[in-house]
């Protein structure tokens, strides 16, 4: 069987009993034991643990005639767990909570501000009957445009036949609508990134969030 290494005190500690203590205090006159063992001896009976290891390779050293039964010396004796070292925060990881940090302020400020903040007002496209209007009869113009175009080229192309005429007609209606509708998404996508861009700015502008150094 293997010696315990005397230098290793990690792993199981085990709290300091009268037993133990009275067994140090023979373990540090021991002449059995190695002038090292005896000084550990010394230095562990002022201790309120032991290690286990080091209380063993005490015991195994020591004079068997005269050293107690180990499991009576270990009996009423605690184990006594340690707490991990706390772990370290990386660069990364306090970059991230300073970022986070900034945005609980952010949050905080506006929670505070937003009774007496005035509202700001969403800009709705089509908001009068001017625009409904007028959106209304560009669409009308575009799509009856858009027939007409498309029944000539069709009542060119097939010997003004009717049903083939009417027929472009028609395709030449929906591709004005889909045109019309493509050109309205695309004026309101940019309208939204304009408006967006603008309460960006004003929201910036309005709150510095202050930094605070880590402790």
């Amino acid at each position: 069987m293997d010696q315990p290494d005397p230098k290793n005190g990690a792993g199981l500690i085990l709290s300091a009993t009268e037993p133990i203590r009275s067994f140090l205090a023979l373990a540090s006159g021991d002449r059995h034991l190695s002038e090292e063992l005896r000084e550990i001896a010394t230095d562990l009976r002022s201790k309120n643990t032991v290690p286990y290891r080091l209380l063993r390779a005490l015991w195994t050293g020591s004079d068997p005639s005269t050293r107690p039964d180990l499991l009576g010396l270990c009996s009423g004796s605690d184990f006594v767990f340690t707490s991990p070292k706390p772990r370290e925060k990386t660069e990364e990881l306090k970059l991230r909570l300073l970022k986070l940090r900034e945005i609980a302020e952010r949050k905080e400020y506006a929670e505070l501000v937003k009774d007496i903040t005035p509202k700001k007002q969403v800009e709705e496209p089509f908001s009068s009957y001017k625009d409904q209007l007028g959106f209304g009869l560009h669409v009308g113009l575009t799509m009856f445009t858009g027939y007409l175009v498309g029944y000539a080229s069709f009542r060119a192309l097939f010997n003004r036949n009717p049903a083939l005429s009417a027929a472009g007609g028609i395709l030449g209606l929906v591709l004005a609508m889909l045109v019309e509708t493509l050109l309205f998404i695309i004026k309101t996508s940019k309208d939204d990134q304009i408006q967006s861009s603008k309460s960006f700015t004003q929201s910036s502008a309005s709150f510095t969030p202050t930094t605070k150094k880590n402790q």
